[in-house]
């Protein structure tokens, strides 16, 4: 094995990306990408140049939210984004939308699914299943 190809399993492993435009996918389902400017032994990052992108049925949208700082606990992925692929978004048949015509979609995407699962749930209810109230989210 060649030693000049180390692998870590650390945050020392974050120092190849500064610099670079990253992907970070956040627990509560959030993408960011951006440029990478720091870390810290936390995991934390400051991301320039943020932008949140929402995928919704065929689409997706955009919004700007410049510096960007993520705690370290919130990452679920982070990689590298090359920019000859990001620019193969369109082979995919996803088109850009103005971010308003995105939201929209995405609010009756989330409507059309919590009414999904309201009939889900009172047809289990009739079996004899109990649900919590809860919202299903993170105590954090």
């Amino acid at each position: 094995m060649d030693s000049s190809a180390k692998h870590y399993t650390t945050t020392t492993g974050l120092l190849d990306l500064v610099d670079k435009r990253i992907h970070v996918t956040l627990r509560d389902g959030k993408k960011i990408v951006g440029i990478l400017r720091s870390f810290d032994q936390y995991g934390s990052l400051v991301v320039q140049d943020a932008v949140e992108r929402i995928y919704v049925s065929g689409a997706y949208g955009n919004i700007d939210r410049g510096i960007f700082i993520i705690r370290g606990e919130n990452i679920v992925l982070l990689g590298e984004l090359d920019e000859d692929e990001e620019e193969k978004l369109e082979s995919l048949d996803l088109i850009q939308l103005p971010i308003e015509e995105v939201l929209e979609i995405q609010r009756i995407e989330t409507e059309g699914k919590m009414k999904k699962e309201k009939v889900q749930i009172q047809k289990l209810a009739s079996l004899g299943f109990v649900f919590d109230s809860g919202s299903g989210q993170d105590a954090f």
